[in-house]
């Protein structure tokens, strides 16, 4: 039952994330909805803080282990904006609260394991150190997230889709080519 519970919670939150923004959602909103009682909810949660990030974690769990490996600069972009658009209303509304720092580090979270997955498996036939693989992973970490907080910023208006399929054709071969410098490099 308690799993159950804590379960409808997330649901009846999720829910009321898609229709309001989240500064606007209450305790007293997600129990009439459950229809539990508030004991109920705060046996399983400490605040409604505590749900938004168990909500949040468990859908970043849920994309990295939905993609483990990444085989494009294209793929990796991609993971990320399928997952905003097709929840584009509770993204938006979570990242334009007071708890868009939770959001952000989801975002941050799938940005890095897509990193690392696309990284991982381009250099795994070249010889780069360490550091030089920490530091091409990081720099393609900060790049999505970067393109998606600037497309939340502009409310998501463009198409942002086309737009990296057009910067992922314009930029084909450099990251190979990173991969190939730093294997130059370290001989």
């Amino acid at each position: 039952m308690t799993n159950l519970t804590k379960k409808a919670i997330k649901e009846c939150f999720v829910a009321l994330l898609e229709k309001k923004p989240y500064n606007q959602i209450t305790v007293k909103d997600i129990v009439e909805e459950c229809g539990i009682n508030r004991n109920s909810f705060y046996y399983h949660y400490a605040d409604l803080a505590a749900v938004a990030e168990e909500v949040v974690m468990e859908n970043a769990d849920k994309i990295i282990a939905e993609h483990p490996s990444i085989c494009s600069l294209e793929e990796f972009l991609d993971t990320v904006i399928n997952f905003v658009l097709d929840n584009k209303k509770t993204v938006l509304h979570l990242y334009n609260s007071v708890r868009r720092d939770m959001f952000e580090l989801y975002l941050w979270k799938v940005c890095e394991h897509c990193s690392e997955a696309y990284i991982g498996s381009l250099i795994s036939a070249h010889n780069i150190g360490d550091a030089e693989r920490k530091l091409i992973i990081n720099h393609f970490k900060c790049a999505g997230f970067g393109e998606v907080l600037g497309w939340l910023n502009d409310g998501m208006k463009n198409d942002t889709k086309q737009q990296n399929a057009l910067i992922c054709e314009l930029k084909r071969g450099m990251t190979e080519e990173m991969v190939e410098r730093c294997e130059r490099i370290k001989k």
